[in-house]
């Protein structure tokens, strides 16, 4: 029998009952559903900079160097993210039923770390940086949307199916 393609799962179950049971029991969805939420409010707090140095010319080193720290939290909240998969769906990528999300992160983590860069090699300078640090946060707004759709998915799977629902990561 054919596996499913990517970013389908067999029928219409995000999770089969042991990957539910596995999900559930894991410590990496506690993780997930920790970073999740402080990933976002460092994004909050380092888009407000660099629009405020983008305005104004103001803040330049801090608006640079909060970039720094949201891509060290996306990077984290990434390793964890692929144990977690590795721990319910036992792979550490790409996941059937996650496949469309991670195929996007790997574009988030691609604006970011050409962000890091050029920012280590001088290759932009501060206004060029911002608005690559913001075209990152773009891909990463839409890459957080469609991880929010997933859990909204699986709380409505879960409210079909009266079974427990954990974590961030759905």
């Amino acid at each position: 029998m054919a596996s499913p393609r990517p970013g389908t799962q067999t029928g219409t179950r995000l999770y089969s009952p042991e990957e539910r049971q596995r999900r559930d029991a894991s410590v990496w969805t506690l993780v997930q559903g920790v970073l999740a939420p402080v990933q976002f409010l460092a994004f909050l707090v380092s888009l407000v900079l660099l629009l405020r140095y983008l305005a104004s010319g103001a803040g330049e080193q801090a608006a640079m160097l909060s970039v720094v720290v949201k891509t060290a939290l996306l990077y984290l909240i990434m390793v964890t993210g692929c144990i977690w998969e590795k721990v319910v769906f036992g792979r550490w990528l790409f996941a059937p039923a996650f496949y469309w999300e991670d195929v996007f992160s790997m574009l988030v983590l691609a604006l970011h770390t050409a962000y890091l860069v050029a920012w280590a090699n001088h290759a932009l300078d501060g206004r060029g940086l911002a608005w690559l640090a913001l075209a990152a946060y773009a891909s990463y707004v839409i890459n957080a949307t469609q991880f929010l759709l997933k859990l909204r998915a699986a709380r409505l799977e879960h409210a079909a199916s009266g079974t427990s629902l954990q974590g961030a990561r759905a």
